[in-house]
């Protein structure tokens, strides 16, 4: 698992399911899936109980193991 920083104070984010929490300064952020290629954000594509990534930038579909977990807006 990748470490991921806040980007408000730059602290060590503890990730939560799709949510991430700085336990620096108390914020919580909405994790993004994005593209390892472009860094885009990815679409999810959720069916009978699995989890797949789409790149709409040519990219195709994205393997869970790939894709790139960054922090989006405040939760």
């Amino acid at each position: 698992m990748e470490v991921l920083h806040c980007p408000d104070c730059e602290g060590l984010l503890v990730q939560e399911g799709d949510l991430a929490h700085c336990n620096d300064c108390g914020q919580d952020f909405q994790l993004e899936a994005r593209c390892p290629e472009c860094h885009q954000p990815l679409e999810v594509l959720k069916a009978c109980g699995a989890v797949d990534y789409f790149c709409r930038n040519g990219h195709g579909l994205i393997s869970k193991k790939r894709v790139i977990f960054a922090p989006g807006a405040g939760a």
